[in-house]
């Protein structure tokens, strides 16, 4: 029986693709068999691999729609195809919105939105032309579908995410699928720089259901998943990633009143 999941034959882009979420992401699909190009705008130490195979590093700024086209062009005369794209490159520094400067909060939505538009419309010609179509997976967060204080312009850039996805997966039916993975909190090299102390980290990680953050390699899977057969027919929508959510609140405060 053929295996949906595997990849060999494919080509995947994925941006920010070498390092955190990214890199679990490209690992996912590598060990699948596709063949994967990354994106950064700076070379990482190290890429990933599998098989004998390894990631394909293009240095990108994904604000800039050029070097965009450069990546895609690249993918097309090394592998002669695009797949599955991932808009993955993203992220912001805490910042209060009152305090964040007009440029600040541009250059954070175009790094979060605008970027995953311009690199979506570039791999849609591409996909549109192509017997098999392909799929677009871009990755929001938490922080897009509740208060996100400190990081309001990230926040709203990310619940952009899943409206574009909705209007695209109507506009570029039924060729290619468009899809947005919200994603929790995952545990990353940056980790420490996010949490602090171990006991910023053992409280965040008991605020989730699950009880722990997530492996980039489970966000990868999900990501695999979206793109293979098995997930034909979802398009336009959103899959939650995130171990349960957050704990609610209140839970503890109903615990506390019963022990009163």
């Amino acid at each position: 029986m053929e295996n949906p999941l595997d990849m060999t034959g494919r080509v995947a882009i994925v941006t920010g693709g070498a390092k955190g979420v990214g890199r679990g992401i490209s690992q996912s699909f590598l060990d699948a068999g596709a063949e994967v190009v990354v994106c950064g705008r700076n070379a990482p130490d190290s890429l990933p691999g599998s098989g004998g195979r390894e990631a394909v590093f293009v240095p990108a700024d994904v604000r800039d729609a050029e070097q965009i086209d450069r990546v895609a062009t690249q993918a097309e005369e090394r592998f002669g195809r695009i797949d599955t794209l991932v808009n993955n490159a993203g992220g912001t520094p805490e910042v209060p919105a009152m305090e964040g400067s007009p440029r600040y909060h541009d250059s954070i939505i175009r790094l979060n939105l605008t970027s995953a538009l311009h690199f979506a419309q570039r791999a849609n010609r591409t996909m549109q032309k192509q017997e098999t179509g392909g799929v677009i997976i871009n990755i929001s967060s938490v922080s897009g579908v509740r208060p996100s204080p400190g990081s309001a312009a990230y926040g709203a850039a990310k619940a952009g995410l899943v409206h574009l996805s909705s209007s695209l997966a109507v506009e570029w039916a039924p060729k290619v699928r468009i899809v947005t993975l919200i994603s929790g909190y995952v545990r990353t090299e940056q980790t420490a720089m996010h949490y602090g102390s171990d006991e910023g980290l053992a409280a965040t990680e008991a605020s989730i259901p699950l009880g722990r953050l997530a492996d980039p390699s489970e966000i990868g899977n999900v990501c695999l998943y979206l793109a293979s057969p098995l997930a034909s027919f979802v398009t336009g929508g959103s899959i939650l990633a995130h171990g349960g959510g957050e704990r609610p609140l209140f839970l503890d405060t109903a615990s506390n009143r019963t022990k009163t």
